[in-house]
């Protein structure tokens, strides 16, 4: 069976991906390789890091590599979390952490001003170094408190107008059809399918 390798150790991550691939590829993680390096993220944008993030693991296994940087850009904070999401409240922050600080920096931000979309790029690469990228957004709106316990992230606070509840209350299926990452890895699908049978 094919090995696409994820270059993350996030397990919500990894488990959503490998449902929308199916059972064809089999996707690891760099939880299978504990010595892998960890891609400095300093691209200014989510296509440089997940492209970054993708060569890297990609040339250290000698297999395809498939790396995603996304996050949350809120109109009302000027773009911010951006590529900052993970470490919004710092280094070593936890969801909690960012999803706390989210909330006080829009303390006072009326519902109709908290306009927000999580964006992904997603980059795929090859052993020889080729990349190939896909990008897709979800346009939502940022709630004052948390709402469900499925998903991870921003997920709790991101409400879906279309679906009149958040990310973190949509059933997982719904989710992986609707969100930024499930777009951009629809858009990214045949080309990781083409790679697999080169």
């Amino acid at each position: 069976m094919p090995i696409l390798i994820l270059a993350t150790r996030n397990r919500g991550k990894r488990g959503e991906i490998q449902a929308l691939l199916g059972a064809d590829i089999h996707v690891q993680s760099l939880d299978d390789f504990p010595n892998a390096p960890d891609t400095i993220e300093d691209g200014d944008t989510f296509e440089a890091n997940a492209s970054k993030k993708a060569r890297e693991i990609a040339e250290y296994t000698g297999l395809p590599a498939l790396a995603d940087d996304s996050g949350l850009v809120v109109d009302a904070l000027d773009g911010a979390p951006g590529i900052y999401s993970a470490r919004y409240a710092g280094q070593h922050a936890t969801d909690e952490d960012n999803n706390r600080k989210l909330i006080a920096n829009l303390r006072g931000i009326p519902e109709n001003h908290r306009t927000a979309r999580f964006c992904c790029a997603i980059a795929l690469a090859a052993p020889d170094g080729r990349v190939q990228t896909a990008q897709a957004t979800w346009e939502g709106r940022i709630l004052t408190s948390p709402r469900g316990n499925n998903g991870f992230g921003y997920d709790p606070l991101f409400y879906v107008p279309t679906h009149n509840c958040t990310a973190a209350e949509l059933p997982s299926q719904t989710k992986n059809r609707l969100s930024h990452r499930g777009q951009a890895l629809r858009a990214i699908l045949p080309r990781i399918l083409d790679l697999f049978r080169a």
